[in-house]
Formats: structure tokens, C-alpha cells, sequence
């Protein structure tokens, strides 16, 4: 931040008022030491292999001699593997216009792998992307991931606990059953959106190139998935981390101006009015809720934390009417007491 006359602005930290102190806490003997130690990651060339080999190296020396531990393929510089034969055909008369090995040279191969380093926390090996940046540390990255990181800060400040970690956890499983399954095309959707948050216009065209310190960008379900609608490749809004937190469980209408949405309806195919409306849970999923096996194989999957189930269920029968726990008789009138003791 600068000040009036142009100075660097230095504000004073907040003095800490709590800390985290350890106890019963090591790490195996191959983590010492290696929190900033950066390792190369990439998967054995050898087409019958399953090996993912990596090598301690911040860089891939030019004249690498890289050895495969399971089956014992030989990545070396300067050489080349050939994955099959081919025939370039000319296809106005099916004349051989060329003919040969279709090869992969093992420099471009091992030179595109991605960066790894140990958690000091887990103990989990896991690529750059997965911490955040430090820039006194060696790697340039935080000792720690962000998984650990968000645990700590959430002892540390009080702000989440286990179990409401859990109760997310449960929360995203439960509504993968409702997407569907068709693969996203990730590039295609920042493709669309200029490679910028829609809301801020952030740019985030670097998430797209290997080896970025932090992936800044995020897909949103335009129609919340609080409300059961999918993610998909034509309905997905690019949005930054930060603004993506901002429209979490919020209908378009609440979070977008108008022209917003107008601009939204145009890139996303979701019909204006839809997005202006009030929210509405997605018609085909209730739909799918009126299957009793549908039903009952989602009690079977969440067996063990019944209770975002038993949200759901409520926020339904609050807003529609709609009560899936009457659709199958197999399922224990208990569960209705227990969902209608959570309205409560």
C-alpha cells in the first residue's frame, strides 16, 4: 500500500494472542530435512509400466540418465521412444505421401514434468500448485499445504471445526450425485471468459500454464449447487478465489447486477430469467429423488453422517413440499423424526 506521497506504506502486524503448540508429532525419516527440497514427478515412458518416478532436482540436468525402479526403462537425453508406426496418407488418390515411427523425444518428455515437495506437516509428497507461496523459502513455496494450512489456521483462529469440516466434506459427496458425469472441459470454459474472473476481471490465463505457483481461478455453478443444479462445461462461470467464496450458496440474482446477468445468460446459455428469478431447486433432481432406489441408496452411502442428508430433505420440503423420505417404504419412519427434530 502507498501512502500520499508516493512512499511504500508499512503496516504493523497484529500481535499474536494465541498459538499452536505440538504434541506426539513426527515425521518419517524420509521427510526430514526435505520441506524445501523440490522433486521432479513423471510417469515411466514404458508403456506397460505404472511406475510415477521422481527425482530430487529443481531442475532436469541436461544430460539426464534417469532410471525406472519397477521395470528398469532407461529416460535419457537426447534419445527418443516410439510409441507406434505411421503412414501419412493423401487422401485424393490414397497415395504414401511419408512413413515412419511416431516418436516421443525423452528431453521434451522428462523437461515437461511437473514440481513436487514434502509437506512438513503431513508428510505428504505433492505438486508445487498445493502450497501457497513463500518468497524467503528456497522452493518459494510454504513448508506446510494448503490442507494443513486451513486445519491450523482454523485451531489457531477458532474459526471451523472438525466436524464442520466433515459436515462440508459430507455436503460436496452428497451433491456429486446429482452432477453429471460427462468430463469437464476446463479449457474451453476460460477459453470463453477471456481467461478472466467474470466478476473482477482478474486475469487467470496462468492457471492454464504447468508449473504456476497458485491456481487462482475457480468453476461456479451459475445455479448454486445448493439447489442441486450441475456443473457443466457450457454452464460453468470462471470466477477468481476470492469472488468465487463471495457467490458460494448465492442465486445469481442476489450476487450479480443486472447487466451482470444479461452478460451471464449469453456466456452460460442459462435463460435470463432463470438468473433474475428467485431460487429454485433443479426440477430434474427432485425428479430423481422420486426414485425410492435413489432414495435408499443414498441413506446406504451416508450411513455413517445421515445429518446434511436430513438438511436436505428439509430445505426441499420447507420450499416445495416435496418430502423424498414418503417415496420409499423401505426406508425407517426414524429417519423423519430425526430430520424433523433437525427443523428444530
Amino acid at each position: 500500500m502507498l501512502r500520499a506521497d508516493g512512499k511504500e506504506l508499512i503496516m504493523a502486524r497484529r500481535a499474536a494472542y494465541t498459538k499452536v503448540e505440538r504434541k506426539n508429532f513426527s515425521n518419517p525419516d524420509h521427510v526430514k530435512g526435505m520441506g524445501d527440497k523440490t522433486f521432479r514427478g513423471f510417469q515411466c515412458l514404458e508403456k506397460d509400466c505404472t511406475e510415477f518416478i521422481f527425482i530430487q532436482a529443481e531442475t532436469i540436468d541436461p544430460d539426464f540418465h534417469i532410471e525406472c525402479p519397477t521395470c528398469g526403462f532407461v529416460h535419457q537425453a537426447g534419445e527418443t521412444t516410439s510409441l507406434y508406426d505411421y503412414e501419412l496418407i493423401d487422401t485424393r488418390d490414397n497415395s504414401e505421401i511419408e512413413s515412419g515411427p511416431f516418436e516421443i523425444l525423452h528431453d521434451d518428455y522428462v523437461g515437461e514434468s511437473k514440481e513436487f515437495k514434502y509437506c512438513i506437516v503431513c508428510g505428504a509428497l505433492k505438486p508445487f500448485e498445493l502450497f501457497d507461496t513463500h518468497r524467503s523459502r528456497r522452493t518459494g513455496r510454504q513448508g506446510e499445504c494448503r490442507t494443513c494450512k486451513q486445519v491450523y489456521n482454523s485451531i489457531k483462529n477458532q474459526t471451523r471445526l472438525v466436524e464442520q469440516h466433515r459436515e462440508a466434506s459430507q455436503k460436496r459427496r452428497l451433491y456429486t450425485h446429482f452432477e453429471e458425469r460427462d468430463k469437464m472441459d476446463i479449457a474451453a470454459i476460460y477459453e470463453r471468459f477471456g481467461n478472466q474472473c467474470f466478476k473482477c476481471g482478474l486475469d487467470l490465463a496462468s492457471d492454464l500454464t504447468a508449473g504456476v505457483a497458485r491456481k487462482e481461478g475457480n468453476l461456479d455453478h451459475t445455479l448454486p449447487v445448493f439447489y442441486l443444479w450441475p456443473l457443466t462445461t457450457n454452464n460453468a462461470t470462471l470466477l477468481c478465489r476470492e469472488h468465487n467464496g463471495e457467490k458460494a450458496e448465492k442465486w445469481p440474482s442476489v450476487y450479480y447486477s443486472d447487466a451482470e446477468l444479461r452478460r451471464l445468460s449469453a456466456l452460460t446459455g442459462i435463460e435470463y430469467g432463470e438468473l433474475s428469478g428467485e431460487p429454485i431447486f433443479n426440477p430434474h433432481a427432485l425428479k430423481t429423488l422420486e426414485d425410492p432406489s435413489f432414495v435408499e441408496a443414498l441413506f446406504e452411502k451416508f450411513a455413517r453422517h445421515p445429518d446434511e442428508l436430513l438438511r436436505l430433505r428439509n430445505r426441499i420440503l420447507r420450499e416445495t413440499g416435496f418430502d423424498f423420505l414418503d417415496t420409499s417404504a423401505k426406508i425407517s419412519p426414524d429417519w423423519k423424526l430425526q430430520a424433523d427434530a433437525l427443523l428444530s
